[in-house]
This record gives C-alpha cells, structure tokens and sequence, in this order.
C-alpha cells in the first residue's frame, strides 16, 4: 500500500522581537519563515517589533483577530535579562496555555545547549483559534522550534 504524506498548508504570521535587528540581519525570522514555507505553508505577515509588550501585544492582537491567520511564530523576547517581554505580552491573550510546549522545548534544548536551556521562557497557546509558539531568539532555538 503506498501511503503519500500530505500537510493542510496553514497561514503563519511571524514576528520578530528585537531591540537591535533588522530584515537586512534577522537571521531567527529568516529561518522561521524559510522552514514554514520549505514545509508547504504560506506566509500570512512578517514582522519586527522592539522588545515592548504593549507593541508585541499590539501586532500579535491584530493577528489574533485575523481568521486567515492559523498560527504566529515569534522569536525573541524570552529569556530572563533586560527588556525580555514576549511571555508577559502574550499571556494574557491566551484563551488557553499549551503547557506542555515548553518543557518539550527545553527537553530538545538541552542535548544542544545543556543547562543554558532553563534561561528560555518559550511559551505556546491558543487565542481566538489562533495558535501562538514563542521561541527565543537565537537561531539555535528556531531552528529546533
């Protein structure tokens, strides 16, 4: 019996949060939206955003509210220095928390980057029907998102 794999192609939106890139060195987004799209999905909106909740929150709830847009894909944000927001932007948007993404996440982390994984706040959950995966900012970390 021949078995051929197919995917439902989803509309992801993918934000970048940094202080300091650019589309010219966002290397993290770049990955993001090269794997969703070498994958068979489409890209809805890519974005960059400063390291501000309440502009993470911003262009995260006018995707929310977009039903073409399935899934957003943020990178940056998570870790526990300085302006590390994403977390705290996204939490109260959630309708639900996937909790167990992040301790996934880290489980996979950790055979890379050891015990630095613990400094990753990656957080995953549903809004409005709309699946949201925070993942750092690293390259690292996207490419194992």
């Amino acid at each position: 019996m021949n078995h051929t794999e197919s995917i439902l192609p989803l509309k992801i939106s993918v934000l970048t949060v940094s202080d300091t890139r650019t589309e010219a060195d966002d290397k993290s987004g770049k990955i993001l939206v090269n794997n969703l799209t070498t994958t068979g999905h489409l890209l809805a909106e890519k974005t960059i955003v400063p390291d501000n909740i309440y502009q993470i929150r911003a262009v995260v709830s006018r995707w929310v509210a977009d039903e073409s847009v399935q899934v957003i894909l943020t990178t940056g944000g998570t870790g526990v220095t300085g302006r590390d927001g994403t977390p705290e932007a996204i939490k109260p948007l959630l309708d639900k928390e996937i909790e167990g993404f992040g301790e996934i996440f880290r489980m996979i982390s950790y055979q890379e980057i050891k015990t630095s994984t613990i400094q990753s706040r990656t957080l995953a959950g549903v809004a409005n029907g709309t699946y949201i995966f925070c993942l750092p900012g690293s390259s690292g970390a996207c490419q194992t998102g």
